[in-house]
């Protein structure tokens, strides 16, 4: 059995150097618990831009000018070995580590954002990266497009993992080249939550026959600090719950195992047979005995888009 451990506490909104030593003691506090594996929600590191839902288009132009560069400010460069924190202490307590975070492509352009998940195994070396391909609606205020480079599901310590965030997992061909990969673990660290995600992690888990881990920030308004900008503007309910969480894990071909935790904050703590997913596929594999590739076939173009390429 392999213990998961599905993070359900908010971040220090918009502080990087904060809310990376928080993560690291959730890690701490995980592997204490006996956890193998920890998640952490979508854009975690250093919080979900949700400022971009709550000011109106147009008019809130230079508002989400001035809270971008605060996030943009705190953002993790990978050419900077911005996660070796970390992947410390990922190989510190021997735990793979699923976290989205805001990335800073200081390679190239060294402005433009990405919605990012990695996945470092438990050694602490960095097994994938992906950046979301598609933001969604206003979410294109803040991030650029991924590309398919980190469409992967990679061999860990605890089996073959592969993630997509958010509403990537209602794209049908990002899921099926997941599923394509003989995977174990779906990873879906999210923004979203209730009971039409809850429906999507389930319908995922039958489809792929994998274990399915959904997760979102659970996070109320008087968790983030005062000091951010337009605060009063963007929360005005002080009382209110901006994202109830909902963490959750899926058995393969379906029915809930753990959770919804709901307007919660801790840790979702699991066992669950990694095995089990490969052998549920035998009534129904999406990529295998049951696809037609005389009828349909996907291609997928994994190589990393860039803007120029120097001679």
């Amino acid at each position: 059995m392999t213990k998961v451990a599905v993070i359900q506490q908010p971040p220090v909104y918009l502080d990087l150097e904060k809310t990376m030593s928080r993560a690291i003691q959730l890690i701490e506090d995980a592997a204490r618990e006996g956890a193998q594996m920890v998640v952490f929600p979508e854009a975690w590191f250093p919080g979900y831009p949700t400022f971009v839902w709550r000011l109106p288009p147009g008019a809130g132009m230079g508002k989400t000018d001035e809270l971008f560069g605060r996030l943009q400010s705190n953002a993790i460069d990978l050419s900077q070995d911005g996660m070796r924190p970390l992947q410390e202490a990922a190989r510190d307590h021997g735990v793979v580590v699923v976290a989205g975070y805001q990335e800073l492509d200081g390679a190239v352009s060294g402005s433009t954002l990405y919605n990012s998940c990695i996945i470092i195994d438990a050694d602490g070396t960095i097994a994938n990266n992906h950046r979301k391909l598609m933001p969604t609606n206003p979410e294109r205020m803040v991030w650029g497009f991924g590309d398919g480079s980190g469409l992967n599901v990679v061999d860990t310590a605890v089996g073959r993992v592969g993630a997509l965030l958010c509403w990537e997992n209602y794209m049908p061909l990002a899921r099926y080249a997941l599923y394509a990969q003989n995977i174990d673990i779906y990873v879906a660290p999210t923004w979203d939550s209730g009971d039409t995600w809850l429906a999507t992690m389930q319908h995922i888990a039958r489809e792929g026959g994998c274990w399915v881990i959904g997760c979102a920030t659970s996070l109320e308004a008087s968790d983030i600090p005062t000091d951010i900008p337009h605060y009063d503007e963007l929360f005005p309910n002080k009382d209110e719950w901006v994202n109830p969480g909902d963490a959750v894990i899926y058995k393969p071909f379906g029915g809930v195992h753990a959770g919804p935790m709901h307007q919660e904050k801790g840790l979702l703590i699991s066992d669950i047979d990694v095995s089990a997913a490969r052998s549920s596929r035998r009534k129904f594999d999406a990529s295998g005995h049951y696809a037609r590739p005389d009828v349909f076939a996907l291609n997928v173009n994994r190589s990393r888009q860039a803007p120029v390429t120097f001679d």
